[in-house]
């Protein structure tokens, strides 16, 4: 069979199940092929907090401003990498896009991250926004506060909705293909395999050329 290489980006606000979709995309068989064992596949994300030495810190979607160029050259960074090992597959649960929506909205500053598109787009990338119905969010914030390490971001729901409705506007404006996947069910298989069914559609499988 063609060798699978599928690229997606997993975008929206917290409690959207991303972060669940994209270890399940990672095992899924239509999407990474059928496995007899785990073996290592990327999956990474820009929400890691890797600019500071503290937990809950700032990283690539919510720098300051004296660590632009630090993003900045993180994005040029993943972008090469990418570009490099372009015969593969890649999921990344939250990217350029949360990047925009936050440091628009929790600091002011427009960021056009097309240039990051651009790159991306020649290699396969797929965007799927996760998004959910505002009367689901409290039933998935009652579940999520069983687990959640810091629970106090999920105290006003109001400040998800205005997150989503940010997203929505700056995903519509992506040139890359994108999939708005409602997520207000919690049904993570059937959602993964609504994006698979997707990705054969849209040729996002494999790589052109």
């Amino acid at each position: 069979m063609p060798k699978l290489t599928p690229k997606i980006i997993l975008e929206g606000t917290r409690l959207t199940h991303k972060t669940d979709l994209a270890f399940a995309l990672n095992e899924h068989p239509r999407i990474v092929g059928p496995r007899k064992y785990q073996y290592h596949s990327p999956l990474i994300s820009g929400e890691w907090c890797a600019f500071t030495n503290f937990p809950w810190g700032r990283g690539l979607i919510n720098f300051d401003l004296q660590e632009e160029q630090q993003a900045m050259e993180t994005y040029h960074t993943w972008l090469r990498l990418f570009e490099l090992q372009r015969y593969y597959s890649w999921i990344i649960d939250r990217f350029h896009i949360s990047t925009m929506m936050h440091q628009r909205k929790y600091c002011g500053r427009n960021y056009d991250l097309r240039w990051v598109e651009e790159r991306l787009l020649p290699l396969g990338f797929h965007i799927v926004f996760c998004h959910r119905s505002r009367e689901s969010f409290e039933k998935a914030k009652r579940k999520r506060l069983k687990v959640s390490g810091n629970p106090k971001q999920y105290d006003n729901l109001n400040i998800f909705f205005e997150e989503q409705e940010i997203l929505f506007e700056l995903v519509e404006k992506s040139i890359l293909p994108k999939l708005y996947l409602d997520v207000s069910s919690d049904n993570v298989k059937l959602l993964t395999d609504s994006v698979a069914d997707w990705m054969e559609q849209t040729d996002g499988l494999y790589s052109k050329s």
